[in-house]
């Protein structure tokens, strides 16, 4: 029966030791990289720019502002949200008749969505944030503080 030697024990246990911290330290970068590169705002900047409308687009960023619902017809949640990695601003409108409320949301909150976007000169509107109920379009969302509201 061969014997390990105590210094090439030392030896093995050091390297996955190391393996391990390096396997742990790359999921700590991962874990820490920037939201907006899991958003997709460059989507949104360029349909503004090209003042395209009916775009699907996903997105993120910082609650700028929380407005008053828009009572009119369909009653919808609205608020501005800064987009994260963009020089850019939408309106965000959630309609309230067809998706839950988000009660919680206030200014500085973070959130990620996925609706269409309508241009607009102060920087477009994006709605059909929820369930289509005829199921002609796709479903969209708005996810805050680990809260899918559709």
């Amino acid at each position: 029966m061969n014997a390990v030697h105590p210094k090439r024990t030392v030896a093995i246990l050091t390297t996955a030791i190391v393996i391990a911290g390096m396997a742990v330290g790359l999921s700590a970068c991962q874990q820490s990289a920037p939201k907006s590169a899991l958003c997709n705002n460059q989507q949104i900047e360029q349909s503004f720019a090209k003042q395209q409308s009916d775009v699907q687009v996903r997105g993120c960023g910082v609650v700028k502002s929380v407005l008053k619902d828009d009572t009119k017809g369909s009653r919808h949640q609205r608020f501005i949200v800064r987009l994260e990695g963009v020089q850019q601003t939408v309106l965000m409108a959630h309609n309230i008749d067809l998706a839950p409320r988000i009660d919680t949301l206030k200014q500085g909150d973070w959130v990620d969505f996925y609706g269409e976007y309508e241009y607009t000169k102060q920087g477009g509107v994006v709605h059909w944030t929820h369930k289509d109920p005829a199921a002609r379009r796709q479903d969209g969302y708005i996810d805050h503080q680990g809260q899918r509201y559709q």
